[in-house]
């Protein structure tokens, strides 16, 4: 098993900016894996 890596901000940007491209609404909801993605590179930043 491989080792995990944390989150960056630039990669969870990345994420967030391809989900609100997909989506109807053009934004990211609360609880998605756009919005976790942000919260863990935030969290990983801090430390």
């Amino acid at each position: 098993m491989s080792k995990s890596k944390p989150m960056t901000s630039k990669a969870a940007s990345r994420i967030q900016s391809s989900t609100a491209k997909t989506s109807k609404s053009g934004g990211v909801s609360k609880g998605s894996f756009a919005s976790r993605a942000q919260s863990a590179a935030a969290n990983s930043s801090k430390k």
